[in-house]
């Protein structure tokens, strides 16, 4: 790993990490502070108001009274997908494949760095940030729950939330920085880095909507990421197993080939 490499890489990256770490805190402390120890009536009216169909498809419709359920449910069912899938796209474009299209990476090939230097440390700052992300937002998680409602949290379930949070996107930024590492340019790289991503997205929230599309859960990777079996006092470790093993094969895999083809420089 190159240190310089490492540093430079998080200046030009820190800033779309802490939007989207505000963005994801902000959305958390506003659903924690949604909470009502007596019943949520309030929120049930407010999301009878809305389509069912766009209920079902954001995670909303299980109805849990305890806090942890309660955050799984809003919290862990939409915009825990969302923005870290947003900040895996980004940056694992900008890593490589931006470089490669800019003509920058002749630069960084010039220094004294070979290529898998370049592309482990690029790997390792994704793969960091996105752990740095998730444990803010756990640290900030149970702060927040513990100052408005003392004791009302599983603090076990929360952190375990958090960490099958951090091993989905371990695999999503993977598939991400494989495309980086695969093309040439940042149209091809997004076109696959983002577009399975967010087909993946896409065909989660349809799996949602109706049980005749229950089929669909079994074609994206989001099914993966189970927070109702884990409010449940069940860890899903086979998931979190098959996780692991797709973010390896994936950041093994961009790794390999940045290592060995061509590149237009």
């Amino acid at each position: 790993m190159s240190y310089p490499l490492l540093k430079s890489t998080i200046k030009s990256n820190w800033v779309i990490g802490i939007i989207i770490l505000a963005v994801m805190f902000m959305y958390l402390a506003i659903i924690l502070s949604m909470y009502d120890p007596e019943g949520n009536e309030a929120l049930n009216a407010l999301l009878a108001t809305l389509p069912q169909e766009l209920v079902k498809a954001m995670g909303y419709d299980t109805i849990e009274t305890n806090l942890i359920g309660f955050v799984s449910s809003y919290y862990y069912g939409f915009i825990v997908i969302l923005f870290p899938m947003i900040y895996s796209i980004i940056v694992a474009n900008r890593l490589i494949a931006k470089h490669v299209d800019s003509g920058s990476m002749a630069y960084l090939l010039s220094t004294p760095n070979t290529r898998f230097t370049i592309v482990t440390t690029q790997a390792i700052y994704l793969l960091m940030s996105i752990a740095v992300i998730f444990t803010f937002i756990t640290i900030l998680g149970i702060t927040i729950a513990q100052w408005l409602f003392a004791g009302e949290l599983h603090v076990r379930a929360f952190i375990q939330m958090n960490v099958s949070a951090m091993l989905l996107f371990f695999a999503i930024s993977g598939i991400c920085f494989f495309f980086s590492c695969l093309f040439n340019d940042t149209k091809n790289s997004l076109a696959f880095g983002a577009g399975i991503p967010v087909a993946f997205f896409i065909i989660n929230l349809l799996a949602n909507v109706s049980p005749t599309l229950d089929w669909l859960q079994y074609l994206t990777i989001f099914t993966l990421f189970q927070p109702s079996t884990i409010i449940g006092d069940t860890f899903p470790i086979m998931p979190n197993i098959i996780l692991i093993v797709i973010a390896c094969a994936c950041y093994a895999g961009g790794i390999l080939l940045f290592r060995s083809r061509d590149l237009p420089l």
